[in-house]
């Protein structure tokens, strides 16, 4: 039986892409990276992407071959999910998936992605059951899967951060770093959905489906995790992190 070959977790600042980072490209590049690395280890795995983001729009499945642009911040890039070269250009594409399709451009242009979106305050049974929803999915394909997790850390962690200074983003986000570093999809699952929107915490939702995909697709075995980055750029906390199978499965 198939199950999630590989999971990814990497944040969604547009700052990652070069053409947008004016005035920042030293302060972002280890980030941007670690983030290259992340993909290119999904990509040594499977070119079966699922990318899990959250967006205000709401629960989204979004399929392989759109295209979208981040002329909304700032340039008319244009990236896809998947290998389409022409086609309609959507330039209200959600931000994670914008990442995802930039990502997968520079080390994985064969790829093919699929999006799918949760709201950002989703209740943590919804994204429960979305993740069980994904590894059922993945059980039944015949080719391995894996599950690129797009979503930032608490925006709260300075004066000048987007969300201003709130003392409890440090706790939050080094139980994130710690779930993500130890494959820990019960300190995922364990997140305050009420306390990360405090701390816009963009990617409480999708951690939160990736803990219930990661459990649901065990088969006997479990996960083995490596925190490849963790920074607090501008006040915002990024995470960048891979999940594997250990050796029993």
């Amino acid at each position: 039986m198939t199950v999630l070959s590989r999971v990814v977790v990497v944040p969604e600042p547009p700052l990652l892409v070069p053409q947008l980072a004016t005035g920042a490209t030293a302060e972002t590049a280890d980030l941007r990276a670690a983030c290259i690395d992340a993909v290119s280890r999904l990509r040594a795995a499977t070119s079966e992407w699922i990318v899990v983001g959250a967006d205000a729009g709401g629960r989204a499945t979004i399929g392989p071959g759109t295209r979208g642009s981040f002329i909304g911040f700032g340039a008319d890039l244009v990236v896809g999910l998947g290998t389409a070269a022409d086609g309609p250009v959507d330039r209200d594409l959600p931000l994670p998936l914008l990442i995802a399709g930039w990502l997968a451009a520079q080390v994985a242009p064969g790829a093919r992605l699929r999006g799918e979106l949760v709201a950002p305050d989703a209740a943590a049974a919804d994204c429960a059951a979305l993740g069980a929803a994904l590894a059922a999915e993945c059980a039944a394909r015949p080719e391995p899967v894996g599950l690129l997790v797009v979503g930032d850390g608490a925006a709260t962690h300075t004066a000048k951060a987007p969300g201003y200074l709130d003392e409890r983003a440090g706790p939050f986000d080094v139980a994130v770093a710690a779930a993500l570093r130890d494959a820990d999809p019960a300190g995922l699952a364990a997140l305050d959905p009420e306390l990360a929107s405090a701390l816009l915490a963009s990617g409480r939702a999708p951690w939160q489906v990736l803990a219930s995909a990661a459990t649901c697709g065990v088969d006997g075995g479990a996960w083995q995790g490596e925190l490849l980055h963790s920074s607090l750029p501008f006040g915002v906390a990024y995470h960048v992190a891979e999940w594997t199978p250990c050796p029993n499965r």
